[in-house]
């Protein structure tokens, strides 16, 4: 009869595990301040602009950022800031807080990146590495925008 029941237990316990690893893993509803269709919106967002870094189409990249960054900062100058050298592939993007005084929502975005050619031994062995990177977005007049450090 013991048995039974903890066959049932484990039975169950698995049908759970699986429903939760089943579960979207977006973060919507999680985010205090905003909704799940801002959350929604701030992750395209910023995919949108890690696949323009990805592909180095970095005219693209300098459109996400906030007008008055662009107001300030010309796209010809803005251009030259990145390297060429380095691959990078988007693995994940977690929004992790929101101030709402602020209009300001906090984003984790996960990153492989490499070097574009491995000329050297210990760049072969080491191969892409997995970064975590930071970043600001702003919302602004309904639309995300990306806040550089300046």
């Amino acid at each position: 009869m013991l048995r039974c029941y903890r066959s049932h237990f484990t039975a169950l316990f698995a049908l759970l595990l699986l429903a939760l690893l089943a579960a979207p893993a977006s973060r919507a509803a999680a985010v205090a301040g905003l909704s799940a269709e801002q959350v929604a919106a701030l992750e395209k967002r910023v995919t949108q602009r890690w696949q323009a870094l990805a592909a180095r189409d970095y005219a693209t990249v300098y459109e996400f950022s906030t007008p008055v960054y662009r107001s300030v900062f010309p796209k010809n100058l803005y251009v030259l800031q990145f390297s060429y050298v380095v691959e990078r592939e988007l693995t994940g993007v977690e929004v992790l807080n929101y101030d709402a005084a602020a209009a300001v929502a906090s984003v984790a975005v996960r990153v492989m990146s490499k070097p574009a050619k491995l000329t050297s031994t210990a760049s072969q062995a080491i191969g892409a590495v997995p970064v975590t990177i930071h970043e600001r977005w702003m919302l602004i007049d309904g639309e995300w925008w990306y806040s550089a450090d300046v």
